[in-house]
């Protein structure tokens, strides 16, 4: 355990109330996620004694890292960058790169480690799989970075869909024509897309045919070119979907996969993700990105229900006969 009293400088007194937070709220907070340390500051100085003293030392200067580069550091902020200094990663590496602006003008980062090596193999890749559980970011960072090449002028159109499983038979019983009746399951990739360009815009893209979304049937027999595709809930694909999908990718394209495989709804559990990584494994420009609840971007809640469901999967999966 570590109990040697260690001091952080701060430069500038103009970051110390930043540091703090009003009222000494992200002060108090440090101080609440490692017990028996205690923090005094003086100044532009902070002293940090009792056990892990040198941890509380690197999430200061972590916080100072990220301030100085202009970030907001709110509540939210520093809980994810305490969880990532204590699994020995860097916040202000990955909190500070931008993928682009929002159609609000905010800034769209990657907001774990996880996220930022989800970033990184898509950049650098031709096909990425991103498995993690819900709030972990897989879809809308895909739309992110969708946006971002077709506006750098990478690929020439964004293919946006994923499978109807959840429909089934239901569907003909919904008004309206075909794309009517399953805009609904197709709303979350809508979403994401508005997020990133303002409606007017979306709207113009959608229009024009520069982005597209479908249900993953309409994939069958085309041959997508310079496009950025993303099939979101991958997980309920069967096998022949997936090898369907997988062998539409044209030159010049792009393909980012997500899918959770703890939430499976295809008929009999075949989904099309299951055994995929090894079998794929070894294909140059193909890589596998796994997401967890360390990942989660939503409320805290989320991450610690997403974590009751990873213990409890585990404790099922040791056991005979166990589901999945």
């Amino acid at each position: 355990m570590e109990s040697t009293a260690v001091t952080v400088t701060v430069p500038g007194n103009d970051l110390m109330s930043d540091l703090v937070g009003e009222s000494d709220v992200l002060l108090r907070r440090i101080e609440g996620a490692f017990p028996g340390s205690e923090i005094h500051v003086r100044g532009n100085r902070i002293t940090i004694d009792g056990l892990h003293a040198e941890t509380v030392r690197r999430v200061f200067d972590e916080v100072v890292a990220l301030l100085q580069r202009g970030l907001l550091v709110d509540e939210m902020t520093l809980d994810r960058t305490i969880d990532m200094v204590r699994v020995n990663e860097r916040p202000s590496e990955v909190l500070t790169t931008e993928i682009l602006r929002s159609a609000r003008g905010k800034p769209v980062r990657a907001r774990s480690a996880g996220q930022k090596r989800y970033v990184e193999a898509v950049t650098g890749g031709i096909i990425t799989f991103a498995i993690g559980p819900a709030g972990t970011g897989k879809s809308w960072l895909a739309v992110a970075m969708a946006v971002r090449a077709l506006q750098a002028g990478q690929v020439d159109r964004i293919v946006l869909t994923r499978p109807l499983v959840e429909a089934g038979e239901r569907v003909g019983f919904l008004p309206g024509d075909l794309m009517a009746k399953v805009d609904p399951y197709l709303r979350p990739l809508y979403d994401a897309l508005f997020d990133m360009v303002d409606s007017e815009s979306a709207q113009r893209l959608l229009d024009r045919g520069l982005v597209e979304v479908a249900p993953l049937a309409f994939m069958r027999g085309r041959t997508l070119n310079n496009s950025f595709i993303i099939l979101d809930e991958a997980q309920n694909t069967t096998p022949e979907q997936m090898k369907m999908f997988l062998t539409r990718v044209g030159f010049g394209s792009r393909v980012v996969v997500t899918g959770d495989i703890s939430q499976v709804d295809v008929p009999d559990g075949r989904s099309g993700l299951e055994g995929l990584e090894p079998m794929l494994a070894g294909i140059d420009g193909l890589s596998f990105v796994r997401l967890g609840a360390i990942d989660v971007v939503r409320h805290r809640i989320v991450q610690d229900i997403v974590e009751a469901y990873e213990r409890a999967g585990t404790r099922r999966s040791g056991g005979k006969g166990a589901r999945r």
